[in-house]
């Protein structure tokens, strides 16, 4: 286990939230419960069936008795609810009976509880796509005030490494945005710049990358990134960002000063913007795989309360690792 998680469980612990499990009906989301529930890092509610959900933890000689089960076909608030969700969406063209169908569902009645703050966040995704996860919080809890995006980035802790902060990093966005615009870009960096302050709890030097560093390059994939880099310094004079920059030039101190000379963040870089998503999800996974670097996320940033995404191929050590970074979201929200 990496400090920054044994740090973020640490905080998760001073002031303990209220997570919502929605995946009651997977294994791994049972034993990350006893976990998270055996080291008091956070009060949990699983979604699914009870007889089922208590079944299996039985079979793995699991406790979970400290943990809340919600059926939601069987919640007495299930019908105030469906009354909420009808009258955000009937606009949209919503009906009262699909509004109680539509919160039966795992993930919308979570967010319902989220919303009506009888939890503080989610956790979500081992079993529903990323889209499923997102489309249900932006219904329902849509952005945060004064965000215009929502993104999605990675811890990487990268064992025994000299760069970023102790090895420490945030990959953005690795997880969401497709083909980001540089309007789209220059969001991101300023959300995960905020997201690293908070979370790792250290100054954020952010690097815009590309292939090129400081025009090394000429193409309108580059273009997009010095536009980026422009308008995020028009907002946010006060971050610390720089760009373009290619990887080794961002990270690497030496290559840094030769590439760019001058630069408040070249070979200092602990905040990696990414492109768009295929460099974003090729570079968290090469870093992964290759580094054997620890990886929690996809995490999001910008929606009004904490709803964070899993890997389907995630691990139960996986999900009480974004249980404890949502725990932290939430009281970074309180404040």
């Amino acid at each position: 286990m990496s400090k920054f998680l044994d740090r973020t469980i640490e905080r998760a612990k001073q002031d303990k939230k209220t997570i919502v499990l929605a995946e009651g009906g997977d294994i791994r989301t049972i034993r990350a419960a006893a976990m998270v529930l055996a080291q008091e890092i956070a009060n949990i509610i699983i979604i699914g069936d009870a007889d089922k959900i208590n079944e299996m933890a039985k079979g793995e000689n699991l406790d979970i008795s400290a943990a809340t089960i919600i059926c939601p076909e069987k919640a007495d608030d299930l019908q105030e609810f469906a009354n909420m969700f009808y009258e955000m969406r009937k606009a949209k063209g919503m009906t009262e009976e699909k509004a109680l169908e539509t919160v039966k569902n795992e993930l919308y009645y979570g967010n319902m509880m989220v919303k009506t703050g009888k939890a503080d966040g989610m956790v979500a995704g081992a079993v529903n796509s990323t889209s499923n996860v997102l489309r249900a919080s932006l219904q329902i809890l849509k952005t945060a005030p004064g965000t215009k995006l929502v993104s999605a980035f990675f811890v990487m802790c990268v064992p025994d490494c000299p760069y970023g902060e102790d090895g420490v990093f945030i990959y953005a966005d690795s997880g969401l945005n497709m083909n980001p615009s540089a309007e789209d870009l220059s969001e991101i960096a300023i959300s995960s710049a905020k997201t690293f302050r908070d979370l790792v709890e250290a100054e954020p030097k952010v690097a815009m990358l590309s292939f090129s560093t400081y025009g090394s390059a000429k193409d309108p994939l580059v273009d997009k990134v010095v536009e980026a880099t422009k308008l995020a310094k028009e907002k946010r004079p006060d971050i610390l960002l720089d760009g373009e920059l290619q990887l080794d030039a961002a990270i690497i101190e030496e290559i840094g000063q030769s590439k760019a000379p001058g630069s408040p963040v070249a070979g200092k870089a602990n905040v990696l913007v990414f492109p768009d998503l295929n460099a974003g999800n090729i570079g968290y996974k090469l870093t992964q795989r290759l580094a054997k670097a620890e990886a929690y996320g996809p995490i999001t940033q910008g929606i009004a309360k904490p709803v964070n995404d899993l890997s389907r191929g995630c691990s139960a050590e996986d999900i009480v690792g974004v249980v404890a970074i949502t725990c932290v979201q939430a009281q970074n929200q309180d404040k």
